[in-house]
């Protein structure tokens, strides 16, 4: 966080703009395009969930009112000095959300569009796309070239590939990293060349263990996937008990983990209506409907070896919670695993409830 805080700064003095984001599906590669540098703003601590709650109903996604704690209580360093935030209309609750946030920042909403198999559906989102370019180009004073748009495409495509690389890592048997080490290797800040050295160095330590064989978990230990709701430093208590308990998360399927890393953009034709496709094609709840998901679990289920999938839902996160029966069915019926929901908040009121349940299931493996 402090690299990540100085990184921004510096950043600021020297000319560069700053983007807020809260979501993946906000196109990074406008944003470096623009000169910028994007940053996910914070929400996942559980201490800026009081005083949100002064404003927000109580009965809210722990995320959202984790975010609009830290945008109440100026506690957010990003949030700070960033010329603009993009938003973007996955869930209702955030929906509303940025409507506060704009009172305090300049906001500029991406409307996505759900309907993921319609040709409209798209078109729009391409459209929106467009709109974010030119709101950037304003917000900045600059013109965003194709050229600009290619590079940022190459860049990015670049960094995700080193973070797939690092993930995949989890495919190990027996595991050489840790779900919580493959948990912290997420960053904020896109396009920093040191995120990219300590990619490399990690893997490049993994492989040594390797060699050494030096494992992270017991031959023959339980292979959990976590799929669902994203997880952020602060919010990882799930990954936590499921490898007190004996097994290892070897891949997240989530928005943290390979779900945005899963399709690259492509580096030929129309820029802007390659950086949308890759996007919209996010297998995110909030898209109807989500085969996508589906088939996303089932290839990491067959890559990573796993032996049972545990979905992770953010209390009132009422899209993942209503889908959870349609992935158990799938997990059950098709993939022939263990399933296990687990539906918490960013409090450790429940933690020894939960290790209870996943040492069942563990046992049961």
């Amino acid at each position: 966080m402090n690299h990540e805080v100085d990184l921004v700064r510096d950043a600021r003095r020297r000319g560069k703009g700053v983007v807020g984001i809260y979501c993946e599906f906000t196109p990074r590669e406008l944003i470096l395009a623009a000169n910028a540098v994007p940053v996910c703003l914070c929400g996942a601590s559980n201490r800026t969930i009081p005083p949100a709650e002064t404003v927000l109903p109580s009965n809210l996604c722990p995320l959202i009112k984790s975010s609009f704690g830290y945008i109440v209580t100026n506690r957010c360093p990003f949030l700070m000095v960033a010329d603009l935030v993009v938003a973007e209309t996955t869930c209702d609750g955030k929906k509303k959300m940025y409507e506060l946030l704009a009172e305090k920042q300049p906001v500029h909403i991406l409307e996505l569009t759900q309907k993921f198999e319609e040709q409209e559906a798209f078109s729009h989102w391409v459209s929106e796309v467009g709109k974010l370019r030119k709101k950037l180009e304003k917000t900045f004073n600059r013109t965003i070239t194709d050229d600009d748009l290619r590079k940022a495409i190459k860049d990015m495509n670049h960094e995700r590939s080193l973070l797939r690389s690092a993930f995949e890592l989890g495919k190990e048997d027996p595991a050489i990293v840790t779900g919580m080490e493959l948990a912290e290797l997420r960053y904020r800040v896109a396009g920093d060349p040191v995120h990219l050295r300590m990619l490399e160095a990690f893997m490049a330590e993994a492989r040594d263990r390797k060699k050494h064989g030096k494992f992270a978990a017991k031959k023959g230990a339980p292979r959990i996937m976590i799929t669902g709701c994203p997880t952020a430093q602060g919010t990882t208590k799930l990954i936590e008990v499921i490898e007190e308990c004996g097994a290892v998360v070897v891949v997240q399927e989530t928005c943290s983990g390979m779900k945005p890393l899963d399709i690259q953009v492509d580096e030929t034709g129309d820029p802007v209506e390659a950086i949308a496709r890759k996007y919209f094609q996010l297998p995110c709840s909030c898209m109807t409907p989500n085969k996508g998901r589906e088939a996303l679990i089932g290839k990491l289920a067959k890559e990573f070896k796993v032996q049972a999938v545990i979905d992770l839902v953010w209390q009132a996160c009422h899209t993942y919670n209503v889908e959870s029966f349609l992935i158990d069915r799938f997990v059950r019926e098709k993939l022939g695993m263990p399933y296990m929901k687990v539906e918490t908040d960013y409090s450790d009121s429940d933690r020894e409830r939960i290790k209870v349940r996943v040492q069942t299931l563990i046992e049961m493996l």
